[in-house]
């Protein structure tokens, strides 16, 4: 019995990766990361009740959570206010309206 926690370890263990490929090698995986250039992978540490947030409403809006994070850095980045957000986004409701 292996020490691993994850369910689908025993499944993926024996598997042999040493022929495997970059994804730069092959081209259509080579075309997807051109189209999400501009992005950096980062870890950083986040409240638990504030990652839960970001989760939840995700889940409600049937979105990523990682997105909805990524969205509130930018308009904070940007120097956007609460105001600012409600008042775009009922700008937009009624022009759809």
């Amino acid at each position: 019995m292996n020490s691993n926690s994850d369910p689908e370890y025993d499944r993926y263990a024996e598997l042999n990766f040493s022929d495997a490929k970059r994804a730069h090698e092959i081209p259509a995986l080579a075309k997807l990361q051109a189209e999400h250039g501009g992005k950096s992978r980062i870890t950083m540490r986040v409240d638990n009740d504030t990652l839960a947030i970001f989760k939840i409403r995700a889940e409600m809006t049937g979105g990523n959570y990682q997105t909805l994070m990524n969205e509130a850095l930018r308009e904070f980045a940007q120097g956007l206010t609460l105001a600012d957000v409600v008042r775009e986004t009922i700008r937009r409701e009624l022009h759809h309206a």
